[in-house]
């Protein structure tokens, strides 16, 4: 019995030496909280009172300053019934290797920073924060690049390199939708695979032309001999967003479609229409916007044609200057940060207005010079188109995405209606390609000019009978011609200004 009450008590006991450490710690991990957060917020509240930056909303760019005067247009005329101011854009090769789509979005590997164990203190100023492309408003110069056509991104780095050594860190590059995605929601994205990294990896900012609709996508009886618009234009909006996703960060400015006053451009059944293109820019642009506000939306450059054109009751061709009204009548500049315009300038200067071009005796393309008329002109047509976007109260200036002058001085042959090609030197070229970039910045109504073109010369191999080979600033047997040395002068001389 007493061995029983013995044992009783040390139970007593140990329970009550257990209780008293249980609450022993139990305070002190009590205190140990207390103490931590006793005089400071909890990290709920803290949390809480974060603010996020807000989203910076883009600006259009300043309104144009008009420094030129346009001179009264006259009666449209065509020269031995040639369209004023045609430039067929070469289609790319179409041949795409054999690469899965995957819709996992593009990143160029970005180089590892080590952070030291110390450092000391500098008076290094703070980072700049890089602007959004449309809020990059001061005077840009651009060349228009065609990638490799054997998908070789050793050849893809030549361009670049190209192009930096002209100054240059924007390119223009055409793509046909028609080649990316030929089945409803299946990519070939081999094209800009390619470029758009390495273009990224070069500090290059790219504009890209999106023409050229699907076969699938047009309406059933479209006419496949001409390029045309979508039928369903939610198709092409599904289309910008596969892409932009697909390549974020690598896109800087789109021109919707291209010379869409002409029925080769906008194949539609109903035949040319500024507003039915202008419906299909809302799209684009509200796309766009939704997935990355600071690209740059350009809209389509006319062409410069002086004609009107219409075939049982069917509109072909529009005279630009009037297919401009149309548009903005249309409300283009409700739905582009940016004018597109085109130029390729014949056989007379970029100073040049049209009905005071000195004649010239010894010219065989005599249109400028017998047929006088503002399409003739560089200077006339980009002043008449910003002229009309400043009356009509818009502050968009223009992107002349197609400029420049052809010589097939160094060739030995030239394309069929090209007879122009013929009056220019090289040396002309040069001179001419710079002083249009000096004009255009001048007079202050221009944003992106993009110069027609790098290397569509060396890339067709230099077949002179192509229309795009005279332009091209690279020259037979990989010469640089005139052309690119004055560039690469131009670009050092404003770099050194600046």
């Amino acid at each position: 019995m007493a061995k029983r009450t013995t044992v009783k008590r040390q139970i007593r006991g140990f329970a009550v030496m257990w209780t008293a450490i249980s609450l022993t710690i139990g305070l002190a991990v009590f205190f140990a909280v207390y103490l931590t957060y006793s005089g400071g917020e909890s990290p709920i509240s803290a949390q809480s009172s974060v603010s996020l930056p807000a989203t910076p909303t883009p600006q259009p760019p300043a309104g144009p300053t008009i420094t030129p005067q346009i001179r009264p247009s006259q009666t449209p005329q065509t020269d031995a019934g040639i369209i004023v101011a045609q430039s067929a854009n070469v289609s790319e090769a179409t041949q795409q290797p054999a690469v899965a789509p995957t819709e996992t979005p593009i990143t160029v590997a970005q180089a590892q920073v080590v952070q030291p164990e110390q450092f000391e203190a500098t008076n290094t100023p703070a980072p700049t924060a890089t602007l959004l492309p449309v809020n990059q408003t001061g005077f840009v110069a651009s060349i228009q690049v065609q990638n490799s056509t054997d998908f070789n991104p050793d050849t893809q780095r030549v361009w670049m390199n190209e192009v930096k050594a002209l100054g240059l860190s924007w390119m223009k590059m055409q793509l046909r939708w028609a080649e990316v995605e030929p089945t409803k929601g299946e990519y070939l994205w081999a094209k800009l695979d390619l470029a758009l990294p390495i273009a990224q990896e070069y500090g290059i900012q790219v504009l890209l032309s999106v023409v050229a609709a699907p076969e699938w996508s047009r309406e059933p009886n479209a006419d496949f001999t001409n390029e045309g618009p979508p039928a369903n234009d939610q198709d092409f909006a599904d289309f910008l967003t596969a892409m932009l996703n697909r390549y974020p960060g690598m896109i800087h400015a789109i021109e919707v479609w291209n010379e869409t006053n002409l029925i080769r451009e906008w194949g539609a059944s109903t035949g040319v229409s500024a507003s039915d293109y202008v419906q299909l820019l809302r799209v684009a642009n509200r796309t766009i916007k939704d997935i990355d506000p600071g690209i740059i939306v350009i809209s389509a450059a006319p062409s410069p044609t002086g004609v009107n054109i219409s075939e049982g009751g069917i509109t072909l061709v529009v005279d630009d200057f009037a297919y401009v009204d149309q548009l903005i009548e249309a409300g283009v500049l409700d739905h582009a940060d940016c004018f597109g315009a085109h130029h390729n300038g014949y056989n007379i200067s970029p100073s040049e207005f049209w009905d005071t071009v000195p004649n010239d005796p010894t010219a065989e393309f005599r249109g400028p010079f017998d047929n006088r008329h503002p399409s003739w002109s560089f200077r006339s047509t980009l002043t008449t188109y910003a002229n009309k976007i400043q009356s009509a109260g818009g502050t968009q200036k223009l992107c002349v995405t197609e400029f420049g002058w052809a010589t097939v001085e160094d060739l030995d042959a030239y394309p069929q209606n090209f007879e122009f090609a013929k009056d220019n030197t090289l040396q002309e070229q040069a001179t001419w390609i710079v002083e249009a970039l000096d004009n255009m910045e001048e007079w202050g109504f221009v944003w992106i000019a993009n110069i027609w073109n790098l290397n569509y010369g060396p890339q067709l191999g230099w077949d002179a009978t192509n229309d795009n080979v005279p332009y091209s600033i690279l020259g037979p047997n990989w010469t640089r011609r005139p052309a690119f040395d004055a560039v690469a002068a131009w670009s050092a001389t404003r770099k050194n200004s600046q």
